[in-house]
């Protein structure tokens, strides 16, 4: 078996940051990535089902701040006009 053949390629879930990093002081939360300040601080060492349950909370959280998607196009951003 050839050395690629034989190398096992472990895929991570990325991180949701976005380079915005300020938090929120009345949620708690950042404003690029919805993370609380706990979830930013375990990502790196995060299983990926750790990283599954944080980006679904992520996930709860973008909608809660801006259910229609910044209007169009459905981008969720922290720094939407609405």
């Amino acid at each position: 078996m050839s050395a690629a053949a034989a190398t096992v390629v472990t895929q991570t879930l990325a991180s949701p940051c976005i380079n915005v990093c300020r938090m929120d002081e009345q949620t708690g939360c950042c404003l690029g990535c919805f993370r609380t300040i706990e979830e930013i601080a375990v990502w790196s060492r995060a299983s990926d089902d750790q990283r599954l349950r944080i980006l679904l909370a992520v996930e709860h959280r973008r909608f809660e701040h801006d259910p229609e998607g910044c209007a169009s196009g459905g981008d969720f951003r922290a720094d939407c006009d609405r």
